[in-house]
């Protein structure tokens, strides 16, 4: 039977995640408005947080991971789930977006296939699951920005002329991998001296993020939002028909339990408020970028903690 109790509980947790989130992004707002932090100063930290913040976040989740076969196995289940969830996203939502404006559709394909899994995901996934459930996410997380640096770029950098290879190799996601895995294969406990000042920026990334989110917001047109069908149609796409198509394949591969639930929250996460971020590194419309995350982050409210209550009795 559905578990009325239950599916409150998810509702209440999802919704104040939200919330904090967005007492963020009305930082961000209202400074903009004051002329405090502007919009044309939130971009300036845009590569901040590419290129100093978000390797940091990735090396950090190495440096707080101990070793054992145990928790390679599961890391490895997880990154593997990771890479499917995005590469499944690319494959069903790419037909949606193949006619119209090219910078336009290179935001709708971002915003359909990478979710919110840092900002989002690991604290729900902590205040549902615990310790065990936010480990399995993070191999999510490195599977995100191995693929929003490499894929996500491909798909924002429309300017570009021709394939850059070295993209692939070179950039914060793959780079904050390749200085924190020998650390986890290793098992080699680095001083406080150079862990704390990795963790402090790490810390920087949900605030920064989403206060930048928010000067962008500020200067969008949210009315129009309601005129736009392909934002409701890409959030519908990240919020339901991916989670859906994900639980069938989770449920072939046999996963179960824990692991089971904390892919599913992985999966269903709302479009990552780094669609407002690439959007500003490669040129694109900042508010359309801000009115796709802002209208799946409402939508995830409801459909988010639907999707957890249903996998969780679903699969007792």
């Amino acid at each position: 039977m559905f578990d009325g109790q239950l599916f409150l509980s998810n509702v209440q947790i999802a919704a104040k995640q939200v919330g904090i989130l967005y007492i963020l992004v009305l930082i961000g707002f209202i400074t903009d408005k004051t002329k405090l932090y502007t919009e044309k100063t939130a971009k300036a930290c845009t590569d901040l947080l590419f290129y100093i913040v978000t390797p940091s976040v990735i090396v950090n989740s190495f440096f707080e991971q101990e070793f054992t076969k145990e928790s390679a196995r599961n890391l490895l289940i997880a990154v593997g789930c990771g890479f499917l969830i995005h590469i499944v996203g690319i494959i069903i939502s790419t037909p949606f977006f193949l006619k119209g404006d090219k910078d336009k559709n290179a935001i709708y394909r971002f915003g359909a296939v990478y979710g919110n899994v840092g900002y989002m995901v690991l604290p729900l996934t902590n205040a549902i699951l615990g310790s065990e459930g936010v480990f399995y996410c993070s191999g999510v997380v490195m599977a995100f920005n191995v693929m929003a640096f490499t894929h996500g770029i491909l798909i924002m950098d429309t300017e570009s002329k021709k394939f850059d290879f070295k993209k692939l190799i070179i950039n914060p996601g793959m780079l904050g991998v390749m200085v924190g895995l020998p650390f986890y294969l290793l098992n080699i406990n680095l001083p406080e001296i150079i862990t704390a000042p990795v963790s402090f920026v790490d810390g920087m990334q949900t605030p920064l993020a989403m206060i930048i989110f928010g000067t962008y917001l500020a200067n969008t047109d949210l009315l129009s939002v309601f005129k736009n069908k392909k934002i409701f149609l890409t959030a519908s796409i990240k919020l339901i028909l991916l989670p859906v198509v994900m639980y069938l394949f989770y449920r072939l591969f046999g996963l179960t339990g824990t692991l089971l639930i904390a892919m599913m929250i992985s999966s269903s996460a709302p479009s990552a408020s780094n669609t407002v971020l690439f959007s500003a590194k490669y040129n694109k419309d900042t508010g359309l970028a801000s009115q796709l995350v802002s209208v799946a982050s409402f939508m995830s409210i409801i459909t988010m903690p639907l999707i957890i209550a249903l996998v969780e009795t679903i699969s007792v």
